[in-house]
């Protein structure tokens, strides 16, 4: 089975799922799918994540396989963890609430007419 993607192989662009589908009992759903924080991860940083799981997060460990230097592997390590939204050191919470797509997503959903402005304001200040 191929892996999902999480960009467009054209413009870079995220790409949104909208249906799933399950072979076993032949249910398919349709909607608007999020990816979770990982699905913001390229896939050198979802290769790095995997690594880093498989080390049980021991960056020293990781560097002599990388073989790289320990500072290389915690500033990667501080990249991830950006690209997913968070900030190093802050108490696990995203970065501004939403991220820029989930703002993006939500002013694409008031131009369609699909949300009214007032639910729109509503969902930008919940971040």
């Amino acid at each position: 089975m191929n892996r999902l993607l999480t960009r467009c192989p054209i413009c870079g662009g995220e790409i949104t799922v909208t249906r799933l589908h399950c072979g076993d009992c032949d249910t398919t759903f349709e909607g608007r799918f999020s990816g979770g924080p990982f699905s913001q991860l390229s896939q050198d940083q979802l290769d790095y994540v995997e690594l880093f799981v498989r080390c049980e997060g021991k960056l020293k460990y990781m560097a002599e396989i990388l073989k790289v230097s320990y500072p290389t592997v915690r500033s990667r390590l501080l990249e991830v963890i950006r690209a997913m939204g968070y900030e190093p050191g802050a108490n696990d919470e995203p970065v501004a609430g939403l991220s820029n797509i989930d703002r993006k997503r939500i002013l694409e959903n008031l131009d369609k007419g699909e949300i009214t402005l007032e639910k729109a304001m509503a969902l930008l200040q919940e971040s």
